[in-house]
């Protein structure tokens, strides 16, 4: 049967990229376990349980990887045992059989299930954090070289006082800023479940090192630096508590909903013709509308942030139903919820890449949507300048009231250009200021401190954080997308 006629996830096949496809793969899985098991008898060894021969481990270390024929053998013992764990012990013993008889001595099944889901969750971060980072250094530099180009700002979805394109930039900068942050504390939060035994008590390590604590808590020790981690739980059910999952899933979903805000704006931006995501030359935008050039990639953006932002509210309930020690009604939702949530977080970081990488700005657009604005905006300006002139604040107020009511009637009723400068400059209550009126409304006149607050929040905020993945920002490419 070709894998075509079976049901493949497309985070898999479709988006995600190789690294994060191939940590979640079930050759990694599994190898992971005998790596697992590998440590725990090395240790196990170490610390005086002489029944482990050096040969098996070194037949053990040989047969670390997982081949296809092994998972093949596995698949059928599971079949008989209905455990997977034990599936592939027995696989393992056949080809390390000098270590058949003591492969898993001492531990439970979450020994290696969840030492090694912890192992996944940490270096899944360590895969997303840096490729985050990228995506804020490319989107500082953008913010930077456009901190002073003036644009509409939007209030209520309707035009308000000016920003510019470097200051919105840093609003999304900001959030991702509060993701970086949460993702790095959920990373730094991550310990080892270390061994532990079926309930968390260590009684059965207890009993093969003859009642010492020591050599328990050594054995403990031992398994966890060579796991890669600094320290394990001191307390432990049968599992892990799942609220770790639950700590990860949330600031992965966080992040889910920060590319949907991101990903909406560009959106509303493209259909003001204002900026544009990536468009490539052989790219088709519609198969009956030959014309359009749909933000396909910030639309994809919206759509897995939909389903990652959600996916908390899975490990919300899995930790809340668990009992007492361990139920096993964790299982089957983790097996799907723990690898879906980093597929779509990677497929967010590599889609938000390539649209960053190449983000086109219309400034003829933007400046045109501006003029059609400006002038009602430009009417305190105006007033405090006929005031500074002694005329009458409330008199200068009554003639642009009405001035501005007739432009937007014109505006709105006919579909008509904004004309209220030109009906300023044709009324002579306005002279006096008529000279100065260009000044009054050059839009780099209302964005206040705009420029300044980006150069401070890239300078004092961004720069430094960013260092810490400096070597990911030499090396990075322009993410491109395989569909």
């Amino acid at each position: 049967m070709s894998v075509n006629d079976t049901y493949q996830s497309p985070l898999s096949s479709r988006y995600a990229s190789k690294e994060m496809s191939f940590l979640f793969s079930l050759r990694n899985r599994f190898t992971t376990w005998r790596k697992l098991w590998l440590w725990l008898a090395e240790s196990e060894q170490e610390l005086g349980v002489t029944d482990i021969t050096d040969e098996a481990l070194q037949q053990m270390r040989e047969k670390l990887t997982v081949t296809d024929e092994d998972l093949v053998v596995a698949a059928e013992e599971e079949k008989r045992r209905r455990h997977d764990v034990m599936a592939h012990v027995h696989a393992y013993g056949q080809v390390a059989p000098a270590a058949a008889g003591f492969i898993h001595y001492g531990a439970t099944s979450c020994y290696v299930t969840d030492n090694a889901d912890l192992i996944f969750l940490r270096d899944g971060l360590d895969i997303l954090l840096p490729r985050l980072a990228t995506i804020m250094k490319k989107l500082s530099d953008f913010a930077i070289e456009h901190k002073d180009l003036p644009c509409l700002a939007y209030t209520h979805g309707q035009p308000a006082q000016l920003t510019t394109v470097g200051k919105r930039t840093c609003l999304w900068l900001q959030d991702l800023l509060i993701n970086l942050r949460n993702l790095e504390r959920a990373r730094d939060d991550l310990r080892f479940r270390g061994v532990k035994g079926t309930t968390g008590t260590q009684a059965s390590f207890l009993q093969i090192f003859h009642g010492s604590h020591a050599k328990v808590e050594a054995l403990d020790e031992l398994v966890t630096k060579k796991a890669g981690f600094a320290s394990a739980y001191t307390i432990t059910s049968q599992t892990y508590s799942r609220i770790v999952d639950l700590q990860v899933a949330n600031a992965l979903s966080v992040f889910g909903d920060t590319c949907q805000r991101i990903g909406g704006d560009i959106r509303h931006l493209a259909a003001f013709k204002e900026m544009e995501e990536p468009f490539e030359p052989d790219q088709i935008g519609s198969s009956a509308m030959a014309y359009k050039r749909n933000p396909m990639r910030s639309e994809r953006m919206c759509s897995m942030g939909r389903m990652l932002a959600n996916i908390n509210k899975n490990a919300s309930n899995t930790y809340a139903a668990q009992w007492f020690e361990r139920t096993l009604d964790d299982s089957a939702i983790r097996r799907m919820m723990l690898p879906d949530m980093f597929l779509l977080a990677d497929i967010l970081c590599s889609t938000m890449n390539n649209v960053v990488s190449g983000l086109v700005l219309y400034p003829a657009v933007i400046n045109k949507r501006i003029a059609e604005e400006l002038p009602f905006m430009a009417t305190e300006n105006i007033i405090m300048r006929l005031v500074a002139l002694s005329h009458s604040r409330q008199t200068a107020h009554e003639h642009l009231r009405q001035l501005s009511h007739q432009a937007s009637a014109r505006v709105k009723q006919h579909g008509a250009p904004n004309d209220l400068l030109a009906r300023i400059r044709a009324d002579p209550f306005f002279a006096p200021i008529v000279p100065e009126l260009d000044a009054l409304t050059d839009p780099k006149s209302f964005i206040g401190r705009a420029p300044q607050q980006v150069e401070k929040f890239v300078r004092e905020e961004l720069e430094e954080r960013l260092q810490v993945y400096r070597e990911a920002l030499v090396r990075d490419e322009v993410v491109k997308l395989s569909v």
